[in-house]
């Protein structure tokens, strides 16, 4: 019985390592608080409080693509939900951010740190990136005119806006 019992956790054992290893493609975040709730202006503080915290190179290059990615996916949703001047904002700070990854990555390889992996993960995250602006890009009007009710019309240029954004991302790879 005993032998039995080792048979079977050996077999069970045995077949679980035969399952092909899955990798998971670059994966954006959930979206954090939005423009409208109480703790928004409280999350955006710590986004800026939290950035000397991250001294070194390979550590900014994380911090910024990942507020690049939360920004991003605030600016998808904003567009999706047709808050057309706060998506633009969202996407502006998004590209701010994205722009200083390369410079954090040729900051490590003068310190003689290998940033292969991180050139990788830099990759895909434009690739993702792209993809979700020409996902937009596609759903969105060329333009769009916000009129608030006491001052001038603003007229945003969302195609334009969003191809630059993509232009950003292409420069990457």
């Amino acid at each position: 019985m005993k032998r039995f019992f080792v048979g079977v956790i050996i077999s069970v054992l045995y077949c679980f390592s035969m399952l092909p290893t899955v990798r998971a493609d670059y994966v954006l975040p959930y979206p954090g608080f939005m423009p409208g709730n109480k703790l928004y202006k409280v999350s955006r503080f710590l986004d800026k409080a939290k950035e000397p915290l991250y001294f070194g190179p390979l550590s900014a290059y994380k911090y910024h693509l990942g507020l690049a990615d939360k920004y991003l996916v605030e600016a998808k949703v904003l567009f999706e939900y047709k808050q057309y001047l706060l998506a633009v904002d969202a996407l502006a700070r998004s590209d701010k951010e994205f722009t200083m990854l390369p410079r954090y990555l040729v900051q490590a390889g003068k310190q003689r740190k290998d940033v292969s992996l991180f050139e990788q993960q830099l990759s895909e995250a434009a690739l993702m990136h792209k993809q979700i602006l020409e996902e937009l890009l596609v759903q969105l009007p060329d333009t769009f005119t916000w009129t608030p009710e006491k001052s001038a019309a603003t007229l945003l240029p969302l195609k334009d806006l969003l191809q630059s954004s993509v232009t950003i991302r292409s420069n990457v790879l």
